[in-house]
């Protein structure tokens, strides 16, 4: 089992719908995602909410959680979203960085276009890792 560690600064947008797409696409007997943030937000975005309800993926009931030592000891891989100096490192781990506009704030179409981005940056993380579903 790998597990993909999705990291931001909040903790409320990207690395959110990047674990959930995560979550939805892979193989479940092959791979689990975690979100976490270095200073997690009080609750999803509610445009990022409302961009992944569209797509049939609910994400009102997750809760930002702090990135730990622990969160990150489990991990086979961490990507973080772009946050450049404030993105969090964890030495020793396979890291990839996926440079996405923060979605806090912005309008619905905009939001789209970035849950879209993650998708596709998930289903090719997919494809490279071999954890892909059948």
């Amino acid at each position: 089992m790998k597990t993909y560690l999705f990291a931001c600064v909040h903790n409320a947008g990207r690395s959110q719908m990047a674990a959930a797409w995560l979550e939805h696409l892979a193989d479940p007997t092959k791979a689990r995602a975690i979100s976490a943030g270095t200073q997690p937000g009080p609750r999803v975005h509610p445009e990022v909410a409302v961009a992944m309800r569209e797509v049939g993926i609910e994400l009102e009931g997750r809760q930002p959680q702090r990135l730990t030592d622990e969160l990150a000891r489990g991990a086979t891989m961490l990507i973080t979203m772009g946050c450049d100096e404030q993105c969090p490192v964890v030495p020793g781990l396979r890291r990839d960085d996926w440079p996405l506009p923060d979605p806090k704030g912005k309008p619905i179409d905009e939001v789209r276009a970035i849950r879209d981005g993650v998708r596709a940056r998930v289903l090719a993380l997919i494809a490279r890792e071999g954890i892909g579903r059948g």
